[in-house]
């Protein structure tokens, strides 16, 4: 059977798990399962789906006039970029989605990128012609422009254009909606334009390890292209170690893809994206050989990171109360588990047996990994997130990025202000009827806590998106905008009376009828140093009653804040307590004694 292997590439949200959707329901051989979910099939992850964006990679395959077509669903956010560069060994040729209103965004640059530099063919699809507001010509100039940009290929920019309306499940070769009937004209462009892989059963067995997957049954899962041979079940074969060390394994299963599901087969051939089991101990950019002439495969690089946090284990006096795994073997554990599929995230110890620095490619993926743990029953207590500092030839090198935002022209002002107290130089700017659209490089640092100020300044109305550029010389302090917080002063239950006291000071964070602890954050003052506030106070009763007595003490609607809120919210010398049920902010040391002991260093 021919087969192709393509990616699907795209910004966040410029729908290409909508159009893997499509290509899903229109193809040849897939049957939907009745509990299945009819829209965003790819997304079954419930973070994906709470979210919105694809956040893991995954396989599928689909049957077009007798071709297989391998199709890889590829994260949009360059946080989860390891994840786009380790696909990018697994196929030939990339679909890149081009939303027909925005036109290329800065997460486009970041994945075509790796596609051009994996050399591949592309073709491009300007998505979403169906919206009032499509501009697909002008979204396809600018796609142009960005292929130059990024020194693509004379045979690279020669790319194909198909035009589509994936919610729509249609396709074509122009953008009148009038002229598409079906999603067609993609899997005839992938037929015509993508080549076949160029493999050779006769060669020795050789596959690269790109993904892992976990069944209760046959264990660990490996996945990835086999460059040559061909792979039986129960075969013995060369497992070469990231060190280079050769082991003999033999394997347990050998499964295609089928649909959105592995199929068991007795043999997989040369160019197709297998998944095996049987090795244990096997992780990404191991490579599966022939066990009598055992030839490893380059290993995948991947980008450094630049974000760390510390995650430990939950000191707080609520410990252990509301999660399954609140010690340090169990996060120890969990931490290890994690890096073997995550190749972007690296776990360093802080010298402690109950903290540990964890480096990631940004805020959104570190936090992302703390949700999932959350979810699986953990406790534990993280830190600010702080950038990666490098020093070459005695110079201190700091990570920048470059930030495209879109705001109403009323907010230009302020934001311009705002982005440039952290740092930011504006490259370009372009108004467009009442939109302003700004492109600023600004340290990855001045980033950092920023989302919260920046949705205030533009009053919930403007979009900011931001990728890695790379390391430049220190672009000297920043005046960081303090904060101060209003702090339990005892622990106890929130009431009105003792809440009405606090607000008074600034913003809070937390209604009457939640428990407490001495150093526990329960709000925002309104000026740049902390207060602690008996925020459990009650009146105290007496035989008389005042004339209106209780009218005046009227609470505001707290201030409720997500995961990444808490995280932009605190300080150097505040944690976020993370629980299965609960999100909590504290200050590191918890009483005033505490803290001005760590203040004298002693």
């Amino acid at each position: 059977m021919e087969l192709r292997n393509i990616a699907i590439i795209a910004h966040v949200d410029h729908g290409k798990t909508t159009l893997v959707d499509a290509l899903l329901k229109q193809s040849e051989n897939f049957k939907q399962k009745i509990d299945a979910p009819t829209e965003l099939i790819m997304d079954s992850n419930e973070l994906e789906r709470e979210r919105g964006i694809t956040i893991f990679s995954k396989n599928a395959a689909v049957h077009y006039r007798d071709i297989k077509i391998n199709i890889v669903d590829t994260p949009g956010h360059a946080d989860f970029g390891g994840e786009v560069e380790r696909i990018m060994r697994m196929v030939d040729g990339v679909l890149l989605l081009v939303d027909a209103k925005e036109g290329p965004m800065p997460q486009t640059k970041f994945v075509l990128r790796k596609a051009i530099q994996a050399g591949h063919k592309i073709i491009v699809v300007i998505s979403k012609v169906d919206k009032p507001d499509a501009r697909p010509e002008w979204a396809l100039n600018a796609t142009y422009d960005l292929f130059f940009e990024l020194g693509a290929s004379e045979e690279q920019i020669g790319f194909p254009v198909i035009y589509a309306a994936a919610a729509q499940g249609k396709a074509g070769l122009t953008a009148s909606l009038s002229s598409m009937k079906d999603i067609a004209p993609i899997f005839d462009t992938i037929v015509t334009h993508i080549p076949a892989p160029t493999t050779n059963e006769s060669d020795d067995l050789q596959m690269l390890t790109v993904n892992l997957a976990t069944d209760n049954y046959k264990g660990k899962i490996a996945i990835g292209r086999l460059y040559g041979g061909t792979l039986k079940k129960g075969m013995m074969v060369a497992h070469i170690n990231r060190a280079g060390v050769v082991a003999r394994a033999q394997l347990t299963s050998v499964m295609v893809f089928e649909g959105l599901s592995r199929a068991e087969v007795d043999a997989a051939h040369a160019g197709d994206i297998v998944a095996i089991a049987g090795i244990p101990h096997i992780t990404i950019g191991e490579t599966i050989a022939d066990i009598n002439h055992p030839v490893a495969l380059p290993t995948i690089e991947i980008d450094e990171p630049t974000i760390k946090m510390t995650f430990g284990v939950n000191t707080s006096p609520f410990r252990g109360k509301e999660g399954t795994y609140v010690t340090s073997r169990n996060l120890k554990e969990r931490l290890e588990k994690e890096i073997e599929t995550d190749v972007a995230l690296k776990v360093e110890s802080t010298g402690r047996t109950d903290r540990w620095t964890v480096s990631g490619r940004g805020e959104l993926h570190l936090s992302i990994l703390v949700e999932k743990m959350r979810r699986e029953g953990f406790e534990m207590e993280v830190s600010k997130p702080q950038v990666i500092f490098k020093e070459e030839n005695e110079k201190k090198l700091e990570p920048m990025e470059l930030a495209s935002v879109e705001v109403p022209s009323e907010h230009a002002g302020a934001v311009i202000e705002l982005m440039g107290k952290r740092l930011a130089t504006m490259k370009n700017m372009r108004v467009d009827e009442t939109t302003t659209f700004m492109d600023f490089t600004i340290p990855t640092r001045g980033l950092i806590g920023i989302r919260n100020r920046f949705l205030t300044t533009t009053k919930g109305t403007g979009i900011m998106n931001s990728i890695f550029l790379g390391y430049e010389p220190y672009k000297g302090d920043m005046n960081a905008v303090a904060h101060g917080s209003i702090v339990a002063t005892e622990g106890g239950v929130t009431n009105n009376y003792g809440l009405v006291t606090a607000q008074g000071r600034g913003k809070l964070f937390l209604s009457a009828g939640v428990s407490v602890y001495e150093g526990m954050i329960v709000g925002e003052n309104a000026k740049a140093q902390d207060i602690r506030v008996h925020v459990c106070r009650t009146r105290e009763l007496t035989n008389f009653r005042a004339k209106n007595e209780g009218l005046q003490d009227q609470l505001e609607t707290p201030l409720s804040l997500s995961l990444e809120d808490a995280l932009d919210y605190i300080g150097d010398d505040e944690l976020v307590e993370v629980t299965p049920q609960s999100i909590r902010m504290r200050k590191m040391y918890l009483t005033e004694n505490e803290e001005k002991r760590a203040k004298k260093g002693l």
